[in-house]
């Protein structure tokens, strides 16, 4: 599997750590309101900005690192993305913020930022296109419909909005791996080996980003999982703007097949148990419908936690971008944290774990419909499902915001083929 994109939860420790080459300089860069914009003009334009793309980083801790984006978009995958947009005559503008887990409204100001920075600098009158990848693609979705609505801000003059397996209909975490972050964070916090990581990957699931994303959040092992008010608030302003940007075509691609075809994660099943120093007969399942224990959390001698659900679709298994986090030892994502994490705390680990899960279901990414609705996550998808003007899902289901050449080159032409 290629390297996504967005590392989504991020190499946060010396255990999770890897090397990323060095991106190229950029011939510019911007220090914005909350962000940094950096300028890489096509050979063709003589080192001015005539025809500017801007792509906004996503989700993940910290600020953006330009190294991860660049490599992510130019050099992990099998498709060049840059230096095809570049061949057009196209610039692009990689958009970072200095707090990716800060609320998406933050962030809005510093896209509107940079979108302010690329008329001014432009030369000529080529209309903007802007997007951006995972929430990055939620980000410029929010600012283009507030430049259209307030009355201060100037036009955006953008002809296209472009979405990278973003959730416009929410992500998923599964439950019980949420579950497990707050009770390992509860319970050895302070540990020296996996204490830091279990401090940032608690802040990340509780960060305000976050909670506006996900479709179903716990703040606690024994919650019921529902929207967090922080995305209640957000979906209603962004409601109140229209929801969408109205003078832009929307374009939009998912890393999820378009057939209704899921992953092939069974409903049910344990994805990960780990028994040992710390744990005892601590797990965590696959999700499926109607009522069910998601995970058993235990200590040794301990009380047992009981994680429940009820109502949830088999969302596990679904059609869409796979959750991942590359890793030394290559798993790719929320269960395989949780097993990795269960081995740093000296326990035994079943050697079948069920590594990943679904983490934007395909009709989240194209906007076809509700990810709560168990048909529409397994139906086919149909153009005239989607909220957008034009959407390409993958042929397989793969990592989510992995660059291919499938999804990479039809954007290409779509901004090419609207001017």
């Amino acid at each position: 599997m290629s390297t996504p994109v967005v590392d989504i939860w991020g190499p946060v420790s010396p255990e999770f750590r890897s090397t990323t080459p060095s991106a190229p300089e950029p011939h510019d860069e911007w220090s914005l309101a909350g962000g940094t914009a950096w300028v890489y003009y096509s050979p063709l334009n003589r080192r001015q900005l005539v025809r500017p793309v801007i792509l906004s980083d996503g989700f993940s801790h910290g600020a953006s690192d330009l190294d991860r984006l660049w490599n992510g978009l130019e050099e992990n995958g099998d498709f060049r993305f840059i230096s095809e947009l570049h061949a057009t005559g196209r610039d692009v503008i990689i958009l970072g913020y200095d707090d990716r887990t800060a609320s998406i409204r933050d962030n809005v100001d510093t896209a509107i930022d940079c979108v302010r920075r690329a008329l001014a600098e432009r030369v000529g009158r080529s209309r903007l296109v802007v997007g951006g990848f995972s929430m990055g693609g939620l980000i410029t979705r929010y600012a283009l419909a507030r430049m259209e609505q307030d009355p201060a801000l100037p036009d955006h003059e953008t002809s296209l909005h472009l979405s990278y397996d973003s959730p416009h209909q929410g992500g998923w975490l599964p439950v019980s791996f949420q579950a497990f972050i707050h009770f390992a964070a509860d319970n050895w916090s302070e540990d020296p080996v996996v204490g830091d990581s279990l401090r940032l990957f608690s802040g990340l699931l509780n960060s305000p980003a976050a909670k506006q994303m996900a479709r179903w959040y716990i703040a606690k092992p024994d919650d019921t999982p529902a929207p967090a008010p922080e995305r209640e608030q957000f979906l209603r302003e962004l409601d109140e703007l229209g929801g969408w940007p109205r003078s832009v075509r929307r374009i939009g691609v998912a890393n999820g097949v378009e057939t209704g075809n899921g992953n092939g994660v069974t409903p049910g099943a344990t994805a990960v148990r780990g028994d040992g120093e710390s744990l005892q007969d601590t797990w965590l399942k696959i999700q499926g419908q109607g009522d069910q224990t998601v995970a058993r959390l235990q200590k040794p001698g301990g009380p047992v936690t009981e994680v429940r659900t009820g109502g949830l679709p088999e969302i596990d298994g679904a059609p869409g971008g796979l959750f991942t986090l590359p890793l030394p030892d290559g798993d790719p994502g929320s269960f395989g944290l949780a097993g990795l994490l269960m081995r740093f705390l000296r326990n035994r680990v079943d050697d079948d774990t069920i590594r990943t899960s679904c983490f934007i279901p395909s009709v989240s990414a194209v906007a076809a419909g509700d990810i709560s609705d168990q048909k529409a996550l397994y139906a086919p998808i149909t153009p005239d499902a989607s909220e957008l003007d034009a959407f390409l899902c993958a042929s397989r289901n793969e990592g989510h915001t992995t660059m291919t050449e499938e999804l990479g080159a039809w954007i290409v032409n779509e901004i090419v083929s609207g001017g």
